[in-house]
C-alpha cells in the first residue's frame, strides 16, 4: 500500500503540499494548519479565532481520514507572539476543548519569527495514528 493522500471533501486544492497523509501502518501526518477555512480564506485576525480555526481544520482532515479527536498523539504549534499566547490562555483552553475535548496528546510550542501566510498568527502541526 503505498501513502494516501488525505484532503477533506470541499476544501479547495491544496497547492504543493498535502493537507493529510495517512501511511499503510495508520500513521496520519497532518500538515501545519492555519486559521482560514477550506475556501483558503482566513475566518479571523485575532489569535484564539485562528488558533480554533487551525485546530477544527486538524479535526476534519483526522474525521476525513476516518478517524476522530482522540487519535491525535502529537500537535506542535507554531506562535508569532508569545505574549498574544499569554495574555489569552482561559480563551486558549475553552477554544481547544471546544474542539477537541478534554484529549490532550502531546504537544510542543514554539515561537518563531513568522509564517509564510502573512495574516497567520499559529499554525498548527499533528500527527494522528488512525485504527
Amino acid at each position: 500500500m503505498t501513502h494516501q493522500t488525505i484532503h477533506p471533501e470541499g476544501w479547495a486544492p491544496a497547492k504543493g503540499y498535502a493537507n493529510g497523509m495517512l501511511t499503510h501502518d495508520g500513521v496520519l501526518h497532518i500538515g501545519g494548519q492555519i486559521g482560514w477555512d477550506e475556501n483558503k480564506e482566513f475566518v479571523s485576525d485575532d489569535f484564539v479565532g485562528q488558533m480554533r480555526q487551525a485546530l477544527k481544520n486538524i479535526r476534519a482532515i483526522v474525521e476525513a481520514a476516518g478517524g476522530k479527536p482522540a487519535d491525535v498523539t502529537r500537535l506542535t504549534w507554531f506562535v508569532i507572539d508569545k505574549q498574544e499566547y499569554l495574555a489569552h490562555q482561559a480563551e486558549v483552553g475553552a477554544a481547544y476543548r471546544e474542539v477537541f475535548g478534554k484529549h490532550f496528546p502531546a504537544m510542543s510550542m514554539l515561537i518563531v519569527a513568522g509564517l509564510v501566510e502573512d495574516r497567520a498568527l499559529i499554525e498548527i502541526e499533528a500527527t494522528a495514528h488512525i485504527s
